[in-house]
């Protein structure tokens, strides 16, 4: 098994976790295709992922399945607008850690 992780990504982590719970028990190989054609930032991030887990553990894309894919809340980075009247109001510009696992998938033996 081996494991990739981005961090500080600039990306709500709700949007990532979209993406990410798509790809979770997938083909890497097939995972990375499907991410290729959506249209969500955040697909390019963990696709990124994903083809780093595969090459930390030396295997190919067809050999592995993505184990597990994480998205973590990162620090949030806070700034202000100004607003009528000579108030403010606070801008919350969220950021993620993004975990995956990659793995030879488990062998099923049939009973005989």
């Amino acid at each position: 098994m081996s494991r990739a992780i981005i961090k500080f990504i600039r990306l709500s982590p709700t949007k990532a976790r979209l993406i990410a719970n798509e790809v979770q028990g997938m083909n890497a190989e097939l995972a990375l295709a499907s991410l290729s054609f959506m249209p969500n930032r955040g697909a390019r991030y963990i696709a990124n992922a994903i083809s780093s887990a595969v090459a930390n553990g030396g295997f190919e894309p067809e050999e592995v399945v993505v184990k597990s894919c994480r998205v973590d809340a990162g620090p949030v980075l806070k700034r202000f607008r100004p607003r009528a009247r000579g108030s403010a109001s606070r801008i919350r510009k969220p950021t993620s850690h993004i975990l995956v696992e990659v793995a030879k998938p488990a062998k099923i033996e049939k009973e005989a």
